[in-house]
């Protein structure tokens, strides 16, 4: 039976807190800077929350997931604009041509694949030969990590470099959302949070989540339906050695050149 991704996924009129909502824009507006123009795929793209983000910067986004249920909110939504393309499949086996992409995004899902080396191959195939592929996760060093209940494996920095160095001819990483706790009530929330995930307390759901999130962060922002240019500040990621972990920041990403060609 597959797995049901629909209770983990950040899915329109679900409330979230201003960090949440920060870190859905910021993921696509980092993206939108290697997006000029260019032929994009997003995969296991769930509600296809920044489809709309990209086209704006893209020739043509094409975003696709495995779960028909997640799939519904972004083929109701997009289903006017021209510029962007839904399909269901499969992240391990894409139903494209070689070199059919300039862009090809997977964000917070490398975790969930059951062989992410056949997502990276993939990935590697449909890319022109200045292609990049840009994966964004959580950090699973940073102290209040919590894993996601689906999940299958996390990848570090230097783990995500060696996995990535075999396909890939340059690979560059960047921190996000530092993780510095600077009040009392930070640090409050940190232990709480912390003794939490120990004990398994943590609702599995993300509708489970917003009472926490109520109590933690206050007022809750609905999730829209498609992320808006502006929406929130954007701070960009810092770059990172890619021979070092960190608990420095909450978010990671990837960008990584298929150019044989080093940068």
């Amino acid at each position: 039976m597959r797995t049901d991704f629909t209770s983990v996924t950040e899915i329109p009129g679900l409330r979230a807190s201003e960090e949440q909502l920060a870190r859905l824009y910021n993921r696509y507006r980092f993206a939108s800077e290697y997006c000029n123009h260019k032929d994009v795929l997003e995969v296991a793209r769930g509600a296809g929350l920044g489809l709309g983000c990209l086209s704006k910067f893209a020739k043509e986004v094409v975003g696709g997931d495995i779960d028909e249920n997640n799939l519904r909110f972004a083929k109701e939504y997009y289903q006017s604009k021209e510029n962007i393309e839904i399909k269901l499949f499969d992240a391990h086996n894409f139903p494209f041509e070689d070199k059919s992409f300039d862009v090809v995004i997977l964000y917070e899902a490398i975790y969930y694949l059951e062989h992410p080396e056949k997502f990276i191959d993939e990935a590697r195939r449909v890319l022109r030969d200045n292609g990049i592929l840009i994966i964004c996760t959580v950090n699973k060093d940073w102290s209040d990590f919590n894993p996601s209940p689906y999940s299958i494996k996390y990848f570090s920095i230097p783990e995500l470099y060696q996995f990535l160095n075999q396909k890939f001819a340059d690979i560059k990483f960047f921190g996000a959302f530092e993780t510095s706790i600077k009040t009392t009530k930070d640090k409050i929330i940190s232990f709480i949070k912390r003794t939490a995930v120990s004990l398994h307390l943590i609702p599995r759901t993300m509708k489970g989540k917003e009472i926490l999130k109520r109590i933690f962060f206050g007022k809750l922002k609905l999730i829209p339906p498609k992320l808006e240019n502006g929406m929130t500040d954007y701070v960009p990621p810092l770059s990172i050695p890619p021979d070092s972990s960190t608990r420095d920041f909450k978010v990671l990403y990837t960008v990584a050149y298929a150019s044989e060609k080093k940068r």
